[in-house]
């Protein structure tokens, strides 16, 4: 973080303020992580922030501490709309772009407030009078983390900052497998681990906390695959039906995408989720090796993330959309 950045946040945080904390519409474990871990820091230096979510979180993240204090814009969009326009100040975690919010973006774009973003994509919008990006730390809890060292606040850690620092850490690494796991971000989890953070519990709480359901809609989902060898890719679906039959709730889909990748000689994953309330297929998409699924997705599918790990959208039926895809991939190399 630059020198003349962290004087203006210092500067922004010198007197008690009321502050927003934004996660990106759907927020993940990282997303969840470094807000609340935010917040509850922010908190210590006496000011008043709250978390504010565009729509709800997955309930495997509903253990973390603090969540139940977090507002949810689209369940009271009249109050949590006051609250924003109370704010003196609003930092943006873990998504570079207000359209990111969804709705809530009409709202953001309104405030005469100054905006602090922190977060690790590519590509970041001109919104914010401070902008904390680098696309080469792995997860915004470990960006976190940094900032608040950079504060010289580091001191004020505790458990329950570094629980949710761990989470968001632990969830954005895939468990610490993808290449930006640094030896600086196992440096940092020691830290964690340190303060109290008990890693084995929060993976179980993350991972391994399954209903029947989603273990039957994981089946559905490994039926679904079709693999393609000669282009290194793997694919699978889910329809509207296909989740209502599981009964699936937020959350669910988490990690599926990650299957195809464990299949021999698959370099691409992807899933499409097809959503009949917003008439669109949601997608996510992921890559071993040097593959860049966010330029793939940007110029393919309006969306964007990381190198290794991008979502997307698309408008058309799900044939349509896997058509497309099945089509792009005779047209570049993996």
């Amino acid at each position: 973080m630059k020198k003349e950045d962290i004087e203006i946040v210092k500067n922004l945080l010198a007197n008690p303020k009321k502050i927003a904390i934004i996660p990106h519409r759907s927020p993940d474990g990282d997303a969840m992580g470094s807000t609340l871990a935010l917040y509850h820091f922010l908190k210590k230096i006496n000011h008043q922030p709250i978390v504010i979510s565009p729509n709800d979180f997955p309930g495997f993240l509903a253990w973390l501490p603090g969540s139940e204090s977090v507002l949810v814009y689209e369940n009271e969009k009249e109050s949590v709309t006051k609250v924003l326009q109370s704010a003196e100040l609003v930092f943006t975690l873990d998504f570079n772009a207000l359209h990111r919010t969804g709705e809530m973006e009409q709202v953001l774009q309104k405030l005469k407030v100054p905006f602090v973003m922190i977060d690790h994509h590519q590509k970041p919008d001109n919104y914010a009078l401070v902008t904390y990006s680098d696309t080469s730390i792995g997860s915004t809890c470990q960006m976190i983390y940094e900032f608040i060292s950079s504060l010289g606040k580091k001191d004020l850690l505790d458990k329950t900052i570094a629980t949710c620092l761990y989470t968001g850490i632990m969830t954005d690494s895939g468990s610490f497998r993808y290449p930006s796991t640094t030896s600086t971000t196992h440096r940092i989890v020691a830290d964690l681990i340190d303060l109290g953070v008990n890693n084995s519990e929060i993976h179980n709480l993350v991972f391994d906390d399954n209903s029947f359901n989603r273990l039957q809609l994981l089946g559905r989902a490994l039926q679904n695959m079709k693999v393609f060898p000669e282009y290194k890719t793997a694919y699978t679906t889910l329809s509207q039906n296909e989740l209502d039959e599981f009964h699936y709730k937020k959350g669910d889909t988490e990690g599926f995408v990650n299957y195809g990748l464990t299949i021999k000689g698959i370099n691409f994953a992807a899933i499409f989720i097809e959503n009949r309330d917003e008439n669109s297929i949601k997608i996510s998409f992921r890559s071993q090796g040097e593959f860049d699924v966010n330029q793939f997705s940007r110029e393919n599918f309006n969306g964007g993330g990381h190198i290794n790990a991008a979502g997307g959208k698309s408008t058309l039926s799900m044939e349509e959309t896997t058509k497309k895809f099945e089509n792009l991939l005779t047209k570049i190399s993996i």
